[in-house]
């Protein structure tokens, strides 16, 4: 594991590391992996999810009621609800994007496989001239590549 260039990325990683041993002891890391991609998806969807995530102006009573709720709603798996409460209860929700990376990198290192992300940067009318199947192509069969939109 890379050292950490930051606190918040070490308070990240220590995080992911535990939830990913969880997560293959039970053998379930590929459903808790797609269960974190999903929060992410929505950390970047929504901005009031992305300011209850982010913004240390909720307290952690707050934020964990709000997080009980989303988790109610979206049913995750019992270890991926437990943790997202349990950074929530700990004042670490704002690592939580961080952390879904760690974990995301941990589990493409234990498939043997290896994480990519790339990023459009042009508006979502234009052609965009890297794609997946590129990035796949030259990272190769056991990369799994994910293309996002970056609007800036």
């Amino acid at each position: 594991m890379a050292t950490s260039s930051s606190p918040v990325s070490g308070v990240a990683e220590r995080y992911a590391l535990s939830l990913f041993e969880l997560a293959r002891d039970e053998g379930s890391v590929d459903t808790v992996e797609s269960e974190l991609a999903a929060f992410g998806g929505l950390i970047e969807d929504s901005a009031d999810f992305r300011r209850l995530v982010l913004s240390p102006s909720f307290t952690s009573e707050e934020q964990l009621a709000a997080i009980s709720g989303v988790v109610a709603q979206t049913r995750p798996s019992q270890l991926t609800g437990n943790f997202l409460k349990v950074i929530a209860a700990n004042r670490r929700l704002f690592a939580l994007p961080a952390m879904i990376r760690s974990f995301k990198a941990m589990a493409a290192a234990h498939r043997g496989g290896h994480g990519l992300e790339g990023a459009d940067h042009r508006g979502k009318g234009e052609q965009a001239p890297v794609g997946r199947d590129h990035l796949q192509e030259v990272a190769g069969e056991r990369a799994r590549p994910r293309l996002r939109h970056d609007a800036r």
